[in-house]
């Protein structure tokens, strides 16, 4: 196989050594940093294929590393999984949120931290870069521009985390059709992304809360998902 860089920001002196022992034995090319700040500048420099993010970190905190790099035009499209010794939904949400693609909880075995890693590396790097050329989508008061990641209602911006844009495009991308929370999973983040239903519906609230009366435009089918108003 090509040589993949894979970045590790990890403060665990000992669970950063043992990720870098494996990671490096399985044929990738490793650098480990140890708190948010590093990562963000090796990150930058170095634009790793993938990169391993402990959301506990001195300082900088995993999140907040995560809102960084998916915001940063050379970062965006990098794949992140998060490391984190928290196995409670809101705190895996968080960071689904803010555009990572996948997670591991602490303590995890190193044969599913290596098939976590082959899954998110074989998703092509297309599906989440930023499609520049594709055209702006409008729907009623609603603007859509999926290459500057920008929605505008009536003129004015509206503030959505990376994974919220990708839903709402998804659906306004085919107003009228009704998709499964299986299928918006695999639409935004690929296949083998373990997320819960419960995730996609807090997506969902949030693009309503965020899109004020226009977030009528995204109904509920009950029993099989959702759809955008057309």
């Amino acid at each position: 196989m090509s040589e993949k860089t894979i970045l590790i920001i990890e403060d665990e002196e000992d669970i950063l050594a043992l990720i870098h022992y494996n990671l490096t034995k399985d044929g990738y090319r490793v650098m480990g940093t140890a708190s948010g700040e590093e990562g963000l500048e090796a990150a930058l420099r170095n634009r790793p294929d993938l990169i391993l993010l402990d959301l506990m970190l001195p300082g900088l905190n995993g999140i907040e590393v995560c809102r960084k790099l998916k915001a940063a035009p050379d970062t965006a499209s990098i794949p992140i999984i998060m490391v984190t010794a928290k196995g409670e939904e809101p705190d895996i949400v968080a960071g689904l949120e803010m555009g990572a693609d996948d997670y591991l909880t602490k303590p995890f075995s190193i044969r599913v931290l290596s098939a976590r890693v082959k899954a998110v590396l074989r998703r092509p790097r297309a599906e989440m870069a930023p499609d520049r050329d594709q055209a702006a989508i409008h729907i009623h008061e609603l603007i859509i521009h999926p290459g500057r990641k920008e929605v505008l209602a009536e003129g004015e911006p509206v503030d959505l985390t990376f994974t919220e844009f990708h839903v709402l495009h998804y659906l306004a991308s085919r107003p009228g059709w009704v998709f499964t929370r299986y299928q918006i999973v695999n639409a935004v983040r690929g296949e083998d992304y373990s997320v819960t239903d419960r995730a996609v519906d807090v997506q969902i609230v949030g693009l309503r809360k965020k899109l004020g009366r226009y977030g009528k435009y995204i109904e509920t089918v009950r029993g099989v998902g959702y759809r955008f108003r057309d």
